[in-house]
């Protein structure tokens, strides 16, 4: 079951500015990753479902997460039916992130008012998705859309919270760009947690980049 409310993961979701997402099939790896997206100052992960038994995996970086990370909001993208979502929140799914817009999804989140977040293309999808109770809507393929898409939705619908994910990377340029535009987050996959930090384990590297990140993002929202 879920250890935080929908409200308190949408609250996470807009003080970080920023959810990490990745997926591996090794347990030992992700509890590192974690740790080290943790130690950077990392408050909510999205491990993306996209391997088989994706599901233990998660299963055991969320009991690891409640025993030594206390504060950690663990959450599954990826998602692609209800009873995927459903399974996932029995393993202590915190929030449910969807490459697209589907309403059983958000029937069975929404029954145990546990945050999901669709992904969303156009304005129509988006004042869909709210109608069904999204707080924060992820914006899917990010660098198909962009920053101006971004911008047009906010002048009609300014109390919406869009996520992109996809197209977003660590650099204080493109973050200023995206922020700018008035995204409430950014999900950062392989742009933050690379390959060749996966293959050479440099785990410390992930911490400093990941606390970088927050930092830029922080400087961006208060300058």
């Amino acid at each position: 079951m879920a250890q935080f409310t929908r409200i308190e993961v949408a609250q996470a979701m807009k003080s970080t500015g920023m959810i990490p997402l990745f997926f591996s099939n090794d347990i030992e790896l992700s509890k590192n990753i974690l740790k080290a997206c943790y130690d950077g100052g990392a408050r909510l992960m999205e491990f993306t479902s996209r391997g088989d038994f994706a599901h233990e995996v998660f299963a055991e970086l969320t009991k690891y997460a409640i025993k030594e990370l206390p504060g950690m909001i663990m959450g599954v993208g990826s998602v692609t039916d209800a009873a995927a979502a459903s399974l996932y929140m029995q393993l202590g799914a915190n929030f449910i992130v969807t490459p697209v817009l589907r309403e059983d999804i958000a029937m069975v989140c929404n029954r145990r008012k546990v945050l999901w977040s669709p992904g969303c293309g156009t304005l129509t999808e988006i004042t869909k998705a709210e109608e069904l109770g999204c707080e924060v809507v992820k914006l899917f393929p990010g660098d198909l859309y962009g920053p101006n898409f971004v911008k047009g939705i906010k002048g009609p619908q300014p109390w919406t919270s869009i996520m992109p994910t996809g197209g977003v990377n660590p650099t204080e340029e493109n973050l200023k760009d995206w922020f700018d535009a008035g995204v409430t987050c950014v999900g950062m996959g392989s742009q933050l947690i690379t390959k060749e930090i996966i293959a050479n384990k440099d785990y410390a590297g992930l911490t400093i980049k990941v606390k970088e990140v927050y930092e830029i993002i922080s400087r961006l929202r208060y300058q």
